[in-house]
């Protein structure tokens, strides 16, 4: 079940769901704009109903993996998902796709901890940090790619798009899983043979330096999905602000996500990173200040600019939680599964905070961005005080 082989089955899966998930998610702001007159508020509002269903879901996620089976979980998730989008055709109100965007969501908490596990267990230690490189490669390129085209595929195949785009490859997905599975076996967790090389992962660094980047990771990881989340929530105001139509908007505010992929490629072939706090703690620091650049500064140049910055920031953060997550955790399914919840927790505060800064000072533009800024800085000291104490 974790030969090489069968995990490239698993690398396309990775891709085609995350392609597909973004095209989705990340223009559902635009298409409830366009649809229903959402503006930053309502859509800071659902980015945060997003996130709080997301990091309630998602742990269970990866429990309900870990004693289920794999190829159970992947295929309960896609069918959710392809039921809920298939809804989403006929649905014509706001409430009724804001309960599509609901039950998608809760599908997808049962596709990534699983997808994270699968290409993770049975492995080495160097194994581990190959194959984790492989997969934030593959999901972070077809992620720039969605948000890339995603704009004009949206203004040349119209709103309903949105739904039937996704659909196709979870049909795609559903097949590919069958097929996989069928490959497999019936084993569905980690064999007894796996056991020893995830001990000898302990060995590497001392417990208690390890457990406290693990921490580190799983504290600065959510707070970067604060940034994160609340800045596509805003991006159709922003887009809004610098008068850029959607598909301009897909091609010059998706920078980050390649700046991003960029990122995983240097991390992935260079280790030196690994247990190394200052990189974490420059790389906070700089996803602040580029998330208030692009939120603040009504200029083109200044948003591209900042992206670079923000994108890489983002990747080192991320990179160090899944890492790692999968390489100090033996239950690869169930610390997959408080990866995932940790970035929906992010992805719940940041555009929660940020709504309730415009609804209580509704005259000041920026009182989100600022609201959000101050909530990383938090994050930022919480951060230092683990670091002292490990």
């Amino acid at each position: 079940m974790f030969s090489r082989k069968l995990k490239t089955g698993y690398f396309i899966l990775e891709g085609l769901n995350s392609f597909g998930t973004v095209y989705y998610f990340f223009y559902f702001y635009f298409f409830m704009q366009k649809a229903f007159g959402f503006g930053n508020k309502a859509n800071l509002a659902l980015a945060a109903l997003n996130g709080a269903i997301y990091a309630l879901s998602a742990l269970g996620g990866g429990k309900f993996a870990q004693r289920f089976g794999y190829f159970t979980a992947l295929k309960l998730g896609y069918s959710i998902m392809l039921v809920a989008l298939a809804a989403g055709t006929q649905v014509g109100s706001a409430n009724g796709q804001i309960a599509v965007m609901a039950v998608t969501i809760f599908g997808l908490c049962f596709v990534w901890p699983t997808l994270e596990a699968l290409i993770s267990e049975g492995e080495t230690r160097e194994g581990i940090q190959h194959m984790i490189g492989v997969y934030n490669v593959v999901w972070a390129a077809t992620a720039a790619s969605a948000y890339f085209s995603g704009g004009a595929m949206l203004d040349l195949l119209g709103l309903k798009s949105l739904f039937y785009v996704p659909m196709a490859i979870m049909i795609a997905q559903l097949a590919l899983t069958l097929r996989l599975e069928s490959s497999a076996g019936p084993v569905t967790n980690a064999p007894d043979d796996a056991q020893p090389a995830a001990a000898k992962l302990l060995e590497r660094q001392p417990a208690a330096r390890a457990k406290s980047f693990l921490r580190m990771a799983w504290l600065a990881n959510p707070f970067a999905y604060i940034a994160n989340n609340t800045m596509i929530a805003l991006m159709p105001g922003v887009a809004m602000t610098l008068g850029l139509s959607t598909t301009l908007a897909g091609f010059c505010c998706s920078v980050w996500c390649f700046s991003r992929l960029g990122a995983f490629v240097g991390l992935w072939l260079w280790t030196g990173w690994h247990y190394r706090f200052r990189w974490l703690l420059s790389c906070y620091v700089a996803l602040i200040a580029t998330f208030a650049v692009i939120l603040m500064v009504p200029n083109l140049a200044a948003v591209v600019l900042a992206q670079v910055a923000f994108g890489a920031a983002m990747g080192l953060i991320y990179y160090s939680s899944l890492f790692y997550s999968m390489d100090i955790g033996e239950t690869k399914g169930e610390h997959g599964g408080i990866h995932e919840a940790a970035i929906g927790l992010g992805n719940f505060a940041g555009p929660a905070v940020g709504a309730a800064s415009l609804y209580c000072l509704p005259n000041c533009a920026n009182s989100g961005a600022l609201a959000v800024s101050g909530l990383l800085v938090l994050g930022l000291g919480g951060l230092v005080v683990i670091w002292r104490k490990g």
